[in-house]
């Protein structure tokens, strides 16, 4: 069988050549991503763990979440595994929500949706709406957090179907 570029052998020449550069162009890429760019990540205050930090900057405020008109609960022990305890983290379920960092990081609520591993792809973005101490905000899920304050995230999923909270009959006449 014959590949292209391996009959001649100028071109099988040139078509090895050209592999191996391929070759050695992936393996520096890779190793910069796993060298350089992954730490980099991780030490972003959102990913980064607190157990071994002097945490100076403490907030806490509670938080809501509606999810296709049904209150969804905030799960205990968001953000703290076995290794890890991340900056942002919750103790229990009772929608108190915990930030630590050694200096203001600018957190956004969104920062502990992404902790929280909740399914963001899968909500209706156009829909989504973030109150602050029950006012809409309008940074959505770039609201900055602050400590004390109370913070609500209204949801629609995208298989979502709204027409059966809707009553289509009519009034019944007393």
């Amino acid at each position: 069988m014959k590949y292209p570029g391996m009959g001649d052998p100028y071109k099988r020449n040139k078509t090895i050549k050209f592999l191996i550069i391929s070759a050695i162009v992936g393996g520096i890429a890779v190793l910069l991503t796993s060298l350089i760019v992954n730490p980099l990540i991780g030490e972003q205050a959102h990913n980064a763990c607190i157990d071994d930090l002097d945490t100076d900057w403490k907030i806490s405020f509670t938080f809501e979440m509606i999810v296709d008109g049904q209150k969804a609960e905030v799960q205990p022990n968001i953000g703290i595994t076995e290794d890890c305890q991340r900056a942002i983290y919750t103790l229990s379920n009772d929608g108190t929500v915990y930030a630590e960092w050694t200096e203001n990081p600018n957190f956004e609520i969104g920062h502990f949706l992404y902790i929280s591993k909740f399914k963001i792809r899968d909500m209706e973005e156009s829909k989504t709406e973030i109150y602050v101490n029950d006012r809409l905000s309008e940074n959505g899920l770039k609201t900055p957090i602050q400590d004390k304050y109370h913070y609500k995230a209204v949801f629609t999923s995208k298989d979502y179907d709204s027409s059966k909270d809707k009553d289509f009959l009519p009034e019944l006449e007393k």
